[in-house]
Formats: C-alpha cells, sequence, structure tokens
C-alpha cells in the first residue's frame, strides 16, 4: 500500500471538450495527450474533437446567440468581469500548467495571467461604451432622423494561434462575444494546456450555455470546417499559415462569412469592429 507523496501514483486527466455550457467527452470517443515540458512524462489526455462535435459547438452557440445579444451590455459587462474574478481565483492553477507544459518560470507564467485578466477587464469596459463610440447621428437633407448603430453578427469562430499568447487569446475570446456574439474556439498546438481550467472559467462566471464553446484537436482535421460552415458568420484565424488563411476565406465565400486575421495588439476598439454589422435608420420627424 502506497504511504508517500513520493510513491504515490498520479492520475493522468482526461480534459473534456465544453460545449452548451457542460463537459463532454468528444462524440468519437478519441484523444490525443500533451506531455510534461521537454519529455515524454505524461501530463493529461484530451479529447481530440471531431466534424460532428464541431456541429454540435455551432448549434449550441446559434441558439444561445438571440438571447446573449438580447443581455443589456451593462450584464455582458458584468459578466467578463466576473471571468477575470475567477481567472484570478485560478491563477495557481494556470501557473502550474504554464510551468509544467509550457515551460515557463514563475515570472512569466504569472504575467501570462496578469495579461488574460487585463484583456477580461478591457473588453468589460467596452461593452457598454463602443456603440457610443462608433455609432453616428448622420446629416441628412430632409425631414428624418439617421443614425447608425451597430449589431453583433451572431455566430462566430476563432482557430487560436498555434504559438500559445494567452492574454491574446483571452483577448480574442473577450473581444468577440463583448458586443453580443457567441463562440467556437478550436485550442491547438501549444494551447491545448488551458482547456480545462479556461473552461471552467467560462462554466463559473454567468455566460450561459453556448455562448463560449471550446474545443481541443488538430487544425488539419477541422479547419476547413470552421470555414466552409453555412452556420458561422464570422471567422477569426490567429494562426501563421497564410496559405491555410486563403483558403478559409475561399471556403467562407458561399456564405459571405467575416474573415479577420490576427489582431495587431490585444486591447483595441477595432477588435471588436471585426465583429458587428452597422444598422442605419431613418425615421421621420416633423409634420
Amino acid at each position: 500500500m502506497l504511504t508517500t507523496n513520493e510513491t504515490q501514483l498520479r492520475v493522468p486527466k482526461t480534459l473534456k471538450i465544453f460545449v452548451d455550457g457542460k463537459f463532454i467527452r468528444t462524440e468519437s470517443g478519441r484523444t490525443f495527450s500533451i506531455f510534461h515540458h521537454g519529455t515524454q512524462t505524461l501530463y493529461a489526455h484530451l479529447s481530440q474533437a471531431s466534424r460532428k462535435d464541431l456541429r454540435n459547438a455551432v448549434d449550441a452557440a446559434k441558439k444561445a446567440q438571440p438571447s446573449w445579444n438580447a443581455k443589456s451590455a451593462f450584464n455582458r459587462s458584468q459578466i467578463l468581469y466576473r471571468a477575470a474574478e475567477m481567472l484570478e481565483g485560478k491563477r495557481q492553477e494556470f501557473c502550474e500548467i504554464f510551468e509544467t507544459i509550457l515551460g515557463y518560470d514563475s515570472a512569466k507564467s504569472n504575467q501570462a495571467v496578469d495579461a488574460a485578466i487585463d484583456s477580461f477587464i478591457y473588453y468589460s469596459g467596452f461593452c457598454d461604451k463602443y456603440p457610443q463610440v462608433i455609432g453616428a447621428v448622420n446629416p441628412v437633407s430632409g425631414p428624418h432622423h439617421n443614425f447608425t448603430t451597430p449589431e453583433s453578427i451572431g455566430v462566430t469562430g476563432l482557430i487560436a494561434s498555434e504559438k500559445f499568447d494567452f492574454g491574446m487569446l483571452v483577448a480574442q475570446i473577450s473581444a468577440m462575444v463583448c458586443s453580443g456574439n457567441t463562440l467556437i474556439v478550436l485550442l491547438h498546438g501549444e494551447g491545448t494546456a488551458v482547456l480545462g481550467p479556461l473552461s471552467e472559467v467560462f462554466a463559473t462566471s454567468d455566460f450561459p450555455g453556448g455562448v463560449v464553446n471550446i474545443l481541443t484537436g488538430y487544425i488539419d482535421e477541422l479547419a476547413t470546417q470552421f470555414g466552409s460552415h453555412m452556420e458561422i458568420d464570422a471567422l477569426a484565424y490567429a494562426g501563421t499559415d497564410s496559405a491555410l488563411f486563403g483558403k478559409l476565406k475561399t471556403l467562407g465565400v458561399a456564405n459571405m462569412k467575416r474573415m479577420v486575421g490576427t489582431p495587431k495588439q490585444p486591447h483595441a476598439l477595432e477588435n471588436i469592429l471585426g465583429f458587428v454589422e452597422y444598422k442605419t435608420v431613418w425615421h421621420p420627424v416633423g409634420c
């Protein structure tokens, strides 16, 4: 019988994908492994999402979008701020992952967590402000009041970068959902390690089920499905493969999918504007 921590066998985790507010196994039952940095010591098994998992995630996002969009901007702001609070509470867990899987030192790990918290708070503050910044009352000739306001684009997708940047990842997620969009994220490469705790942040931050869905898997298998899916209204590709980005643009032509590349900086108004549309209203005034 094992009696000391030194001889206690560690039970490897099997991390599930996050769809419709639930932690589920991929429908195919497939997994892939991640290891301690620079070794072949197993850290965890991750669910390998399939095309059917993506379709299920899109269905969940489409179902959740009307109610998420209908929430007040202030309420969405509160929820994003709550996500920052929950992320701060899981700082130690994230730092352990960064040090164990990515080889970060303690200082770099904490900087990564700080950057992600800042991203949640930045876009939390913008939820009820960006419409005032970019909306307009337009000068027109005639007895009309003419104004333009932004609206969410709908169901969005994010193919995360294979080069992991936690602050940028959270910034992209926050920028896409703060205006009322719902989202399906594909984590691959170095970033897959954060699947578990990041999903838990969204599950415990008052986000309705289906607003943020997180898949892990292989980009070669799922990228083209993101590009061709008719119910994904906009797609952000944060990777570095220009040929793949061109292919995704071609695939998205069929449903006029909005295609957005890697942001120039994590915190910027333009990161929100890439995922909104504009509505201009003419209203008669006078007699």
